[in-house]
């Protein structure tokens, strides 16, 4: 077994636990390329070692290999790094294939699980955000919500999620379209908040008696965010619920983003 740190193509360990073996020297190469992405541009010799903790005569030795494989590439008038051909072929091909309500929807069973309670899954449509998935959890609501219903954006969660989120250019005609006209002010606010929360939270705005807290799962590129949100009866919707329910819908719709590709 190679040494931790080495360059050896040998069976590396995975993580503790596990009996899965690995390439070690493809993992480090990988901390090299996760270098470059948190850079967020090009980069020196320097900045890449330091990055990914390692000494500059290694991270050559790795950028070098990188550049033969067209992972990386290097400016031959600065002399900086960044991403290659091939890394971004590979990125717009992941980008095509990606099934981005199938990849979140993964992770809704557990939220259900773990919290109790109803959880639906939002996308942005022509006349406002529009359910896509509902799932029942162990609570009765006193409604029966059909895949394919657009959501209110200045009374649910989910639109006020979106109201934040998107650009008033696609919200305005969609607000004047379900005849919603409030002050300019009142959206700052709603705004502002959801912001400053992470979440949008509302009590009896769609359906009497039903609590709905949303946040929203962004995405990488031109796509639009989607939501997600939890809905539980009023009566049970007290200070403590609502911050443990809170909590874990925050942390899920965070995995969720890191699944989609945003840090």
């Amino acid at each position: 077994m190679a040494p931790a740190g080495s360059d050896d193509d040998t069976d590396a360990p995975g993580p503790s636990g596990s009996t899965r073996q690995g390439i070690q020297s493809v993992e480090i190469a990988m901390t090299v390329l996760d270098a470059l992405e948190r850079g967020g541009g090009p980069m020196s010799l320097t900045q890449i070692a330091n990055a990914s903790g390692m000494g500059a005569s290694k991270a050559h030795r790795y950028l070098v290999s990188l550049g033969r494989a067209g992972m990386v590439a290097q400016s031959p008038s600065s002399g900086l790094y960044d991403m290659g051909p091939a890394l971004r072929r590979l990125g717009a091909e992941s980008l095509r294939r990606m099934d981005e309500v199938g990849l979140v929807s993964e992770y809704i069973p557990g939220l259900r699980d773990r919290t109790g309670h109803a959880v639906n899954l939002a996308v942005w449509g022509d006349h406002g955000p529009v359910i896509v998935r509902w799932d029942y959890g162990a609570y009765a609501l006193p409604i029966t919500v059909r895949v394919g219903a657009t959501m209110p954006l200045l009374t649910s969660s989910v639109g006020r999620v979106y109201l934040a989120h998107l650009p008033r250019a696609l919200t305005e005609p969609v607000l004047r379209a379900q005849g919603a006209d409030p002050p300019l002010a009142e959206i700052d606010r709603i705004t502002d908040e959801v912001r400053r929360e992470g979440c949008a939270l509302t009590s009896g705005g769609v359906i009497p008696g039903i609590a709905s807290v949303a946040a929203p799962v962004f995405t990488t590129g031109d796509s639009l965010p989607l939501v997600v949100a939890l809905a539980l009866p009023e009566r049970t919707a007290d200070d403590e619920v609502l911050r443990a329910v809170t909590a874990d819908l925050l942390a899920t719709t965070a995995a969720m983003s890191a699944e989609l590709g945003v840090a």
